[in-house]
């Protein structure tokens, strides 16, 4: 398939857009109330790519914030790319990557938008874009093999009222609504019971994990981790520091759970060195925290040559954000169901920008579109503003 992916950026519009969620969304780090992120356009030839950028509005997930993310696109990224040649998929990385430490979040926003760019200019799918990228990565068979849906598992959040009546309550509407899989969110004083009442709604076979957000500390947490052994989960998704894969190593020594790595896995350079001192085996794949679609992928193509386990997260994302992943994430090396959910979860029905809809099944069926597809311009505009516009 002969794929051209050079083109001229010659317009770059940023659209600050602010969705309510339907129910307030808890963590170890701290609560959301809306999915407040900016989405990115990229312009070529009349062509518009979209993209987005979505960190929380205080840095309790990662460093960046919505702030911050705006003072680097606007002062850093796109003065680089704007009016620009740019060669391939592999040259605006470099491009957005040179000169810029980290700040993932941001350059993901602008770096999604070109692959669906890239993707309309040639008239073909994100998911065929996404193949051809693989391929050319020598990714083994059996990992570009690929299906045309994704199951959905939910992320049970922390209740507001702290209520395990409250968590028992969700979690059991989420399974008859067809969820394939439970992970509930855990912190030091919201653990063990937490993951019990789960077991107990879900009962002994169901897919279920707990998710730390990096919240627990190998010394003084080692006791508690070790009682979660008792609840038959899948993993335990990074349960220590948001930078740490040594003590993620030793703590798989300690237990027999499982260790899945997310806040900590920032980039294939990281992956490698996980697999260089035999560490976690399960990884989460999140666009957003490692900067990108195509270093996704590498992660991904590295995982299919060492038999690694992966996985679709999101932050969440618009249905903007979510498409890219559900994309990847029709891919075979994808073990578990994706943390990718129903747009009417988050914000209820008909609000989101792109609608992701999941069957009684719990299965997101991914449309063959070009790019990601049509956007909803209506509630594109009801929810967003633009704080931003370049053009050459």
């Amino acid at each position: 398939m002969d794929i051209n992916e050079r083109c001229m950026i010659d317009k770059i519009r940023i659209v600050e857009v602010n969705i309510p969620y339907a129910i307030p969304f808890q963590i170890s780090g701290g609560i959301s109330y809306s999915r407040k992120s900016l989405i990115i356009e990229l312009w070529s030839d009349g062509v518009v790519g979209y993209g987005e950028s979505a960190p929380f509005e205080s840095p309790y997930y990662s460093s960046e914030t919505i702030s911050s993310v705006k003072a680097i696109l606007m002062e850093c990224i796109i003065p680089k790319i704007i009016g620009k040649d740019i060669k391939s998929i592999e040259d605006i990385n470099n491009i957005i990557n040179d000169g810029i430490r980290g700040n993932n979040f941001a350059k993901a926003g602008v770096e999604t938008a070109y692959w669906d760019l890239i993707a309309k200019k040639n008239n073909i799918s994100l998911k065929k874009l996404i193949y051809h990228k693989l391929k050319e990565l020598g990714t083994t068979k059996e990992y570009l093999r690929n299906s045309d849906f994704i199951y959905s598992g939910v992320s049970v959040g922390i209740p507001s009222d702290n209520s395990y009546d409250t968590l028992a309550k969700w979690i059991n509407e989420y399974v008859k609504e067809g969820y394939k899989r439970v992970k509930v969110k855990v912190r030091p004083g919201w653990d063990l019971k937490a993951i019990e009442i789960a077991r107990r709604v879900v009962g002994d076979d169901f897919l279920l994990w707990p998710d730390a957000n990096a919240s627990f500390d190998l010394n003084e947490h080692i006791d508690i981790l070790k009682e979660m052994d008792s609840f038959n989960c899948a993993f335990i998704e990074q349960p220590l520091h948001h930078d740490d894969i040594l003590d993620h190593c030793r703590l798989a020594k300690l237990i027999r759970t499982p260790i899945c790595l997310d806040e900590s896995l920032k980039s294939e350079r990281v992956a490698r060195q996980v697999l260089e001192i035999e560490g976690s085996n399960i990884w989460n794949i999140k666009i957003q925290r490692v900067g990108g679609l195509y270093e996704a992928v590498k992660i991904y193509s590295l995982a299919s040559k060492n038999n690694i386990k992966v996985w679709g997260g999101t932050m969440p994302e618009s249905g903007i954000g979510g498409a890219s992943i559900i994309a990847l994430a029709t891919f075979a090396g994808f073990k578990y169901p994706a943390c990718v959910e129903p747009s009417s979860r988050w914000y209820g029905k008909n609000k989101d920008l792109k609608e992701i809809v999941m069957d009684r099944e719990g299965r997101i069926f991914l449309e063959e579109e070009v790019g990601i597809g049509e956007i909803n311009k209506d509630n594109y505009k009801k929810y967003g503003k633009i704080i931003f516009e370049n053009f050459i």
